[in-house]
């Protein structure tokens, strides 16, 4: 029952998405940030997609050519936290795979990484792990980025003292 009144509550705010931007210019692209923005997890879920799709008579397959080109679109639930590895070739050659690899068995996800994946989100939903092709910091390699907040000269060590400070954040909000 819940469940159904989740469902009904997300399609109501589907709806009125939908209705705000009617008949604009490229209002695909302003429907769907808004919709990702309605949860939590920050993704487009497929429920949300069909129902765009049903009342603005957009084909369902556009929608999603629309949302796997863009890349700050998510098809799955997002951490609460993003990380993101540069993979440039600055950063690999100073050690950005590792880094990678490291943040596989820190956050108990490393199975993602052997399956080739290279973006993963941690099974209690506080982690998102991404890569990008380049930062532009080549000179401060390896580099990553938490929350939008770039860090250079990246080390497990200072991965690790990152994480924690996040973690310590994340107890003290949650009390």
């Amino acid at each position: 029952m819940e469940e159904t009144l989740e469902y009904t509550d997300m399609l109501k705010k589907v709806d009125n998405v939908i209705d705000k931007h009617k008949g604009r210019h490229g209002a695909l692209l302003s429907i769907l940030e808004e919709i990702q923005l309605l949860n939590d997890h920050r993704y487009l879920p497929e429920e949300a997609l069909n129902r765009v799709s049903i009342r603005t008579g957009v084909p369902l397959s556009r929608i999603y050519n629309v949302a796997t080109f863009f890349s700050f679109f998510n098809l799955k639930p997002q951490g609460k936290h993003t990380i993101t590895v540069c993979r440039g070739t600055a950063c690999h050659t100073k050690g950005s795979k590792a880094l990678l690899d490291d943040l596989g068995l820190i956050l108990e996800c490393s199975k993602a990484l052997e399956e080739g994946e290279t973006y993963f989100t941690t099974p209690d939903n506080q982690f998102t792990v991404t890569t990008v092709a380049c930062f532009g910091q080549c000179a401060l390699a390896p580099v990553i980025a938490i929350d939008g907040i770039i860090y250079s000269t990246m080390t497990t060590a200072k991965l690790q003292k990152l994480l924690k400070k996040i973690s310590q954040r994340r107890k003290i909000h949650d009390n």
